[in-house]
Formats: C-alpha cells, structure tokens, sequence
C-alpha cells in the first residue's frame, strides 16, 4: 500500500498537533508538520518556504492564523492553495470558523482550487479555558468577558482533531462540509461555574463591556492580533448565530461529542487551573 503523506499546518497548535498525533499511529503515513520550527519550516507570512514543506506531500491539513477572518487571508490561501494542487496535493482539509462569512470565502477558494477538499467548522474550543485566553483569568480565580449571556456548544479539540483526521484518511468525506458543536450550549458564565465547581475553587466571573474587556487585554500586553481576533470574535460572531446544536461529530465519529463537564473533568486532572503562581 502507497504511504500517504500528510503535511500539518499549524501542527504545534492546538487541533494541529492532536491531529499529527493521531496520524502518526496510523500504518503507511508520513507526517510532515508545518510550523516555522519545523525542520522543514513552513510560514504563512513567508511564501518562500512554500514549496519546499509541499515537497512529494499528498494532503495538506489547513489552520490558517490568526484566523481565516483576517482581511488578507483570502489572498494568501488563494497562492497556497494553487501552489499546492500545482505540486500534486489531491486533497486539502480547512479547519474554518463557525458562522463566519469571511472565512466562508477562504472556503470557497479551497473548493475552486482543490482536486478533493473537506471543509471542518468549528467556533470556541474547550480548550480556550486551559490552553488558550481564558487560562491565565481561570487561574487567577477571575474572569471577565463580555456576551456573557450568549449561549455557545463548546467544541473540545479532540473531537475536532479526531473529525480532521478522519477526512483526511478517507476519501468518502471528500467534498462534505462539517459543523462541529458541543452536544451542549452554555454561556460563559456558566462555564466557568463548571470548572469552579469541579476544581472546588472560587472563580469570579464578571460580565464587561467589550471596550474596557480589549483595554484590559492591551494593559496585559496580549499582542495585537490576538486582541484583532477576540474584538472580531465577540462583535462578529458571538450574537447567538451559533447557539445551536449539530451531530455531525456523532455522524462522522460514530459517538457523541464530548459534553464540557467532561472536558472539565479530565483537564482539572492536571493541574493547569491550579497553577496560580504561574502568573506571578
């Protein structure tokens, strides 16, 4: 059987890297990651590096950062996307945003310039509380966001992994498009109560108007596309279009989604939101 050679962008990232994991178990693949550490770096700002990291590679696994959102994205998945079906790429997988129209035109360029593309959606990870933003405020025992009331299927980074790496090995997901949720909606609020409640600690959580909750991230010097990303996120996104549940996890996985509290659970197994001298 041909080995087939899987090249991971973002492949230290948080889907990234779950996916190069899962891969590297599988019988006749090559894992190839993509990051500008790599061995063979690969950097979106520099197109340069291209060709070399799509050297003999047969699927691409796309995360785009920041975010697919970002004005220039377009642009730059256009030229990667062409170079890489010009090198022999025949499948293309895009990690993209739930619910956000401009990253819906990056998809539309994967489908004009793939030979077979999967589109996997996906909007806020569980993993944003222990490995992203919120896990500094959680540890400190404060938290304060804004649309504190809108209610969001949290999506945990595995079950998305695993969806990735299932479109990327088998050919019957070739031309779907996936919404991935939570089996659950909660608010953030909420949330948070759960990891408080689980952890047996006390979180403060507070609801901010967006204007002072981005002055708050600038005076902790959180970089600036980062801050671009999050001001998009809650004023584009988050106003309740994705309060909605999907079971294309289920359909693609064969189980259930994995629900918060579980997430929860086995996270605050290691310690990470205890972790409160960290941000002294």
């Amino acid at each position: 059987m041909k080995t087939k050679k899987i090249l991971v962008l973002g492949g230290n990232g948080k889907t990234g890297r779950r996916v190069a994991a899962l891969l590297e178990t599988q019988k006749d693949v090559e894992v190839r990651i993509g990051s500008r550490s790599a061995t063979i770096p690969f950097d979106w700002e520099k197109p340069e590096t291209w060709l070399n990291a799509l050297q003999d590679i047969d699927t691409v696994y796309i995360t785009f950062q920041p975010d697919l959102a970002v004005p220039t994205a377009p642009e730059i998945i256009q030229k990667f996307t062409t170079l890489a079906t010009q090198n022999g790429v025949e499948k293309m997988v895009l990690l993209s945003g739930r619910g956000e129209r401009e990253a819906q035109v990056c998809e539309e360029i994967v489908k004009e310039t793939s030979k077979n593309w999967t589109i996997v959606r996906a909007s806020w990870f569980n993993q944003n509380f222990s490995e992203s933003i919120f896990l500094e405020p959680v540890s400190a025992g404060f938290v304060a966001l804004p649309k504190a009331d809108v209610l969001e299927p949290f999506t945990d980074a595995d079950d998305i992994a695993e969806v990735v790496t299932e479109a990327l090995l088998h050919e019957k997901h070739n031309g779907k498009t996936y919404e991935l949720t939570g089996p659950r909606l909660l608010n953030f609020e909420q949330a948070v109560s759960e990891i408080a409640k689980i952890t047996k600690r006390e979180i403060i959580f507070q609801a901010v108007e967006l204007e002072d909750y981005v002055k708050m991230l600038r005076e902790y010097q959180v970089p600036e596309d980062e801050i671009w990303l999050v001001n998009y996120l809650f004023t584009e996104v988050l106003d309740g279009r994705n309060s909605y549940i999907t079971n294309d996890i289920e359909k693609v996985l064969g189980r259930k989604a994995i629900d918060f509290t579980e997430y929860v659970l086995k996270t605050s197994k290691t310690g990470i939101w205890n972790k409160v001298n960290q941000l002294s």
